[in-house]
C-alpha cells in the first residue's frame, strides 16, 4: 500500500481562498485520494515505511513540508523543501489560471483551449519540479505529482 489515504493541508493560519482556488483544492484532492503512488525509500540502513500513509502538508519557515504518518500514528517521515524553486512556476500558473477563469467568461472555446494548452503546460512544469525536489525522498507518478502541484500552489496561494 504505496499511496497516500488521507491528505490534510495545514492552511488554518492562510487567509480564505478564493471560489476558483478552492475549487481547485476540492478537484486535487479527490482525484488524490482516488489514485496515487508515493513511496518512500529505505533510508540510513532502516527499510523503506510501509504505507499506506497521512500527509499533512504545510509551509513553515519558508519550507514547503511533508510530514508523513502510517496509519498506526507513527511518523514515517517528514521531509522540508525549500521554496525558491517553485516560486515562479506557481507564480506563472496563478498568472495563466486566472487568464483561464477569465477567458471562459467571456472568449470563444478556440481561445479558451488555447490558455488551457498553456495552464496544463506550466502545471506539468510544476509536477516536474515536485518530483525533481522529492528525489531521494519520495518516489511520486505523474499523476500525483500534478495533483500536489495544485495543493501546493493552494498553500501559496496564502502564504
Amino acid at each position: 500500500m504505496t499511496r497516500i489515504i488521507e491528505i490534510t493541508l495545514d492552511d488554518g493560519n492562510l487567509p480564505a481562498p478564493t471560489p476558483e482556488v478552492e475549487q481547485e483544492r476540492k478537484v486535487a484532492m479527490f482525484d488524490l485520494m482516488e489514485e496515487n503512488s508515493f513511496v518512500l525509500p529505505a533510508r540510513d540502513g532502516r527499510p523503506a515505511p510501509e504505507g499506506p500513509f497521512h500527509l499533512t502538508l504545510s509551509i513553515r519557515d519558508k519550507r514547503l513540508v511533508f510530514d508523513l504518518q502510517g496509519t498506526d500514528g507513527e511518523k514515517a517521515a517528514e521531509f522540508h523543501l525549500a521554496l525558491g524553486p517553485f516560486r515562479q512556476v506557481v507564480k506563472d500558473y496563478f498568472q495563466i489560471c486566472e487568464s483561464y477563469f477569465n477567458a471562459v467568461k467571456t472568449l470563444p472555446p478556440s481561445q479558451i483551449e488555447t490558455i488551457d494548452m498553456a495552464r496544463r503546460g506550466i502545471h506539468n512544469e510544476g509536477s516536474r519540479v515536485l518530483q525533481e525536489r522529492l528525489e531521494g525522498k519520495a518516489e511520486i507518478d505523474t499523476d500525483t505529482a500534478r495533483r500536489l502541484f495544485t495543493l501546493i500552489c493552494v498553500l501559496h496561494f496564502g502564504a
